[in-house]
């Protein structure tokens, strides 16, 4: 079965898209939420986390403490690494079978922010679709989402970068709800898109 990623930049609506994708039947692995669930549903991971870390990072109820996780990533470059080196590998075998289990569906996608920057997912999708808009309105979204000041988000903003030469399509995402819906007709679903086209190759 094929693979579609969808990836974007931070306020970009890689959400927005993916709903409007399973409102039309496609099976849509979110990498966040699922990697969230890996957490609560293998708590061997979590003790492999601290093993690697050298520090707790579960609260006293024995759950994962992702405020404490969060702070240890971003204070240490090698932190970082050490869970990476980790969970991906752990979300890759649970998206793999995910994907075995989505049976008559015409293609999958693999919804992830930070895939194409890291080597453990090389070779897993067949098509990469980002998810675009402008700096202000990426700005704009994610101020009004999670309630931050402008400063905090751009630095998570200044943080990410898509390898381009890695997408095949575009999905500009700058407009009204009803454009977005527009857009991923044509680019997912009108028979002369790009998409279409390859999964009948």
């Amino acid at each position: 079965m094929k693979t579609v990623i969808l990836t974007g930049l931070i306020g970009s609506g890689k959400s927005a898209v993916s709903a409007l994708l399973m409102e039309r039947g496609i099976p849509v692995y979110d990498s966040d939420s699922r990697t969230k669930q890996l957490y609560t549903r293998r708590p061997a991971l979590v003790r492999r986390l601290e093993s690697a870390l050298g520090t707790p990072i579960r609260t006293a109820g024995g759950k994962l403490d992702r405020a404490r996780l969060a702070s240890v990533i971003f204070s240490s470059a090698t932190a970082r690494e050490a869970v990476e080196s980790i969970v991906y590998p752990a979300v890759l075998q649970d998206f793999l079978r995910w994907r075995d289990k989505q049976d008559g569906a015409s293609f999958v996608v693999l919804e992830s922010a930070v895939i194409l920057s890291k080597p453990v997912f090389d070779g897993v999708g067949d098509v990469v679709v980002l998810v675009s808009a402008s700096a202000e309105v990426r700005l704009r979204r994610v101020m009004a989402r999670d309630g931050a000041d402008e400063a905090q988000v751009r630095s998570r903003m200044a943080a990410q970068e898509i390898p381009m030469d890695r997408v095949h399509v575009v999905l500009e995402n700058d407009g009204s709800p009803e454009s977005l819906s527009a857009a991923v007709e044509r680019v997912f679903f009108d028979k002369n898109a790009y998409i279409c086209k390859f999964m009948k190759d």
